[in-house]
């Protein structure tokens, strides 16, 4: 039988019975040539590979940074839109308790319908939790109602400075209350905010007392809610993340505040009372509703920023809110503002700011 002989070019034919074994290996260059070969496609690939990862991980990261930057932007936004109507409201309709009691409605509302339309899942809450939360409602119901009563008494401008506090509060009820000893350089930034404060009520136009200690008293709940949230955990549970939790504390919030504004004011918000009292009950409405709706927003984008930034990233994007508020309001009140008055709320601002860095670099307790 014949056989069709390959050989290398150039070889001679072997004898018939086939080529010497010689002739079917390839020469060694021929072999580095085909490792070689193979080698640059698998590396080819590998890179094609990594390369299209990459991108992916960059698309993905930009994505992130462009929601968390639009939730900054609705986060400062309905806060100054909040601030505006409030206080708009608060100079005609002089009732911070039935005004605190509309906005947690309208906000209980607004949770209700986002439930019953699935938006966002229907939480299974224990009675064991309801107990747990219920000192987180309060505290927060009487934080927006000395916010409302401050707003009420004086400037947009100077509560917000006043509130700029809320750092001082938190070491002082974290160190009574869960024995966290403040470093230093902790101590330190605290006396910008103290000096800032003071300074800038010193010489604020619309400066009273009632004002001043209703601002005082809504960072002190505040940060109370801050400890309290701290010390009575909450179990976690998959239905209980920060929006189904600020969610409930808004309903229970309702519930407390309802009967307090009665028994505080009466029942002031009727079509009627606010005929009787010369005012454009239309108007009083739609800013009233408006104020409620950005009230309950800003605080829904805050707990979803809470979400996906560090505690410290949260403080100082409050602090640059603060500032923007602060800014605004003055602008659009015309809000009289002396030198001095600047420099101390420029100061105690500050305070915050260096405050929230000098909390990143504290080491953790274990």
């Amino acid at each position: 039988m014949d056989y069709k002989i390959l050989t290398r070019a150039g070889a001679n034919p072997g004898p018939a019975h086939g080529p010497p074994l010689s002739a079917w290996i390839p020469p060694p260059q021929l072999l580095a040539v085909e490792r070689r070969s193979n080698s640059v496609q698998v590396k080819a690939a590998a890179d094609s590979i990594t390369e299209s990862s990459d991108d992916e991980s960059f698309v993905s990261k930009f994505k992130d940074t462009l929601v968390l930057a639009l939730l900054f932007g609705l986060w400062i936004l309905f806060n100054i839109y909040f601030n505006i109507y409030n206080k708009q409201v608060l100079k005609v309709f002089p009732y911070p308790a039935t005004v605190t009691a509309a906005q947690f409605a309208v906000g209980t509302v607004f949770v209700i319908l986002m439930w019953t339309s699935n938006l966002y899942k229907r939480p299974k809450i224990t009675g064991a939790q309801l107990v747990a939360i219920l000192p987180l409602a309060v505290v927060h119901a009487l934080g927006n109602l000395f916010t409302n009563m401050s707003l009420g008494k004086v400037s947009v401008s100077f509560t917000h400075t006043i509130k700029a506090m809320e750092p001082f509060f938190s070491v002082l009820l974290s160190a009574m209350f869960l024995g966290e000893v403040p470093n230093i350089w902790i101590i330190s930034s605290l006396i910008p905010i103290v000096g800032g404060v003071g300074l800038a009520s010193m010489t604020e136009a619309s400066f009273n007392w009632a004002g001043f200690w209703s601002a005082m008293a809504s960072n002190l709940t505040n940060q109370s809610r801050n400890v309290l949230s701290k010390k009575l955990m909450v179990k976690k549970e998959e239905s209980m993340d920060n929006i189904t939790l600020f969610s409930v504390i808004t309903i229970m919030s309702f519930i407390l505040s309802a009967p307090v504004s009665i028994f505080m004011e009466g029942v002031k918000f009727t079509p009627s009372f606010l005929q009787s009292a010369g005012l454009n009950v239309n108007q009083v409405y739609t800013w009233s509703f408006i104020a409620a709706l950005c009230y309950h927003a800003y605080q829904q984008v805050s707990y979803m920023i809470l979400q996906r930034v560090s505690p410290v990233t949260h403080s100082v994007g409050n602090c640059v809110k603060r500032v923007v508020v602060i800014v605004t309001s003055v602008l659009f009140f015309r809000t009289p503002v002396s030198p001095i008055n600047s420099l101390g709320t420029g100061v105690a601002l500050a305070g915050v700011f260096l405050y929230s860095r000098v909390t990143s670099t504290k080491p953790k307790t274990v």
